[in-house]
């Protein structure tokens, strides 16, 4: 593993999207469990699209125009939607009555989020094979190691900037004209997040 791949993840990681997007909601939500939660289902979120690049299954995507409007589309409506539901529910939230439920329902928004992005599949088929040698007489093997050092910088970036949100939450849930700010900022966040995958091309 080179020193090349490791700084690239970082900055393709810590450069902020729908995933980290999602984790800041969470924690501004729910405080620091949810902000890991959220980290977690995020990472777990990209697993499909590594498998896809390593199996080859990601070049079908790119040479299916169909099956790549259609997740597309689907992830646009996704976007939006959370978008209409962060606008209109607010962000604050009481103690849950079922953890475990709740910590489901988190991973499954975030699995969600980065599943409907046919742009990601196409990202690791263009970047991982970056990567492994020619030569290397097991390809997959590399990949999947390479793929997995990538999971666990995701989450640790994705985790630091849960926490960080959830460090300030207090302070926005006693002032709720902040917190109804925040909640509309990320709520436009969310749309330019669709707008900008609606513009994507293969």
């Amino acid at each position: 593993m080179s020193l090349d791949f490791l700084l690239t993840t970082l900055i393709i990681v810590a450069t902020p999207g729908t995933g980290a997007l999602y984790t800041l909601a969470a924690a501004l939500g729910g405080g620091r469990r949810n902000a890991l939660i959220a980290a977690f289902g995020c990472t777990l979120g990209i697993v499909p699209h590594m498998l896809a690049a390593a199996l080859g299954l990601a070049a079908l995507v790119a040479a299916e125009p169909r099956l790549f409007e259609a997740i597309r589309y689907a992830g646009i409506a996704y976007l939006i939607w959370m978008a209409i539901g962060l606008w209109k529910s607010g962000l604050v939230q009481e103690q849950p009555a079922e953890p475990n439920r709740e910590a489901w329902r988190i991973i499954r928004k975030a699995v969600l989020i980065n599943l409907l992005n046919p742009k990601l599949s196409l990202f690791f088929l263009a970047f991982l094979p970056q990567f492994v040698d020619q030569a290397d007489p097991a390809p997959l093997t590399t990949m999947a190691a390479l793929s997995l050092v990538f999971m666990a910088v995701t989450f640790v970036v994705f985790a630091i900037y849960g926490l960080a949100a959830a460090a300030m939450r207090h302070g926005l849930v006693e002032r709720p004209q902040r917190m109804r700010i925040v909640n509309r900022l990320l709520s436009g966040g969310f749309l330019l997040m669709a707008g900008k995958l609606a513009l994507a091309e293969r």
